[in-house]
């Protein structure tokens, strides 16, 4: 079983993270990327994090199943 701490390699990581910066640049919220916005957030509500960082998960998921598909095909 793998340990999450060594689940990506940094190139996988650095491959996620662009991953992640393309998805939230297609719906505009890249500036709630955490690699863009690394200011304290604890007196955001969870309700405020989730409506700014939500839809950016949501979008990685669709451009998965998308390419999932297609290689399907």
């Amino acid at each position: 079983m793998s340990n999450r701490k060594n689940a990506f390699t940094s190139k996988d990581q650095e491959a996620w993270t662009k991953f992640k910066m393309e998805c939230a640049q297609e719906i505009g919220h890249l500036q709630y990327v955490k690699e863009n916005n690394d200011h304290y957030k604890g007196d955001v509500s969870a309700r405020q994090n989730g409506l700014e960082g939500g839809p950016i998960g949501g979008q990685m998921v669709k451009r998965m199943i998308e390419m999932a598909k297609s290689q399907l095909k």
